[in-house]
């Protein structure tokens, strides 16, 4: 039975679409396509993803380019066993409808930031990503 993992934010157009590229980098890296399902979404997506996400992300070898932000909904949610906000959950608009576990990164949204702080956003992003895959493995 494989773990399902949404990252959603608001737009998911900035820090869940760089939350879900290094998740999909980390699941490959340990073979546990099989083992892990990513998800990733907003409440109210944006029409493309935040151009300096996709600058920042090339630096990293990783081609956002042709993403584009989807919407997440509650039920989409309820079949999760994990939801990870990006902070979003403290402006009281992303949903909290459902049954698993949820953890909020309490990220600043990097839209409009200058390229050095979303340097930052993505390599704290990274971090967690790296320590939650590291948790994630430990128990399968």
């Amino acid at each position: 039975m494989s773990t399902k993992i949404a990252f959603v934010c608001v737009q998911n157009a900035g820090r869940s679409q760089m939350a879900t590229a290094f998740a999909e980098l980390a699941r490959a890296e340990h073979g546990a396509e099989d083992d892990i399902e990513i998800v990733t979404g907003g409440t109210d997506p944006a029409d493309h993803v935040h151009p300096e996400v996709v600058e920042v992300m090339k630096e990293k070898g990783v081609d956002l380019s042709d993403r584009v932000p989807k919407e997440v909904t509650p039920d989409d949610l309820r079949a999760m066993d994990l939801v990870i906000t990006m902070g979003c959950s403290a402006e009281g608009v992303c949903p909290a409808a459902w049954n698993g576990e949820s953890r909020d990164w309490d990220l600043d949204d990097p839209d409009g930031q200058g390229l050095d702080s979303v340097r930052a956003i993505r390599d704290d992003i990274e971090r967690r990503v790296d320590a939650l895959f590291e948790e994630l493995l430990a128990t399968q």
